[in-house]
């Protein structure tokens, strides 16, 4: 057995933002008035954690709005189909790029780029 390299360190470190991210915000109310302020939020909630960079946060508005107007509410629950999220970890000289995007209709989380941090 050995121990983790720092890129897969790295790699776990957006893994953990992402968890906290969804499951922190999930089910969050939210209407289009006050998608971007959760937006912001959400970003300044998450890039308080450990090697955590930046943090973008897009509500998709339209398809929020969408929902309002579908429900009996003039708001509705944050759920993965409307966030798109980029999240920058860097640990012990490795960047990680992650990603959140509708795939299908699933909110996939996946690693977009690991590259030496600077280069």
């Amino acid at each position: 057995m050995s121990d983790p390299t720092d890129r897969e360190v790295a790699c776990f470190e957006a893994g953990v933002k992402f968890g906290s991210l969804y499951h922190q915000f999930a089910g969050t109310p939210v209407s289009p008035d006050s998608a971007d302020s959760l937006a912001v939020a959400i970003e300044a909630a998450i890039e308080n954690q450990p090697n955590c960079t930046r943090v973008s946060v897009e509500i998709r508005e339209e398809s929020l709005r969408e929902a309002v107007a579908e429900g009996p509410a003039s708001y509705t629950e944050l759920t993965g189909a409307f966030l798109d999220v980029e999240v920058v970890v860097v640990y012990e000289g490795r960047e990680v790029v992650a990603r959140m995007e509708m795939a299908d209709g699933y909110p996939l989380m996946r690693v977009v780029s690991v590259r030496n941090d600077g280069s």
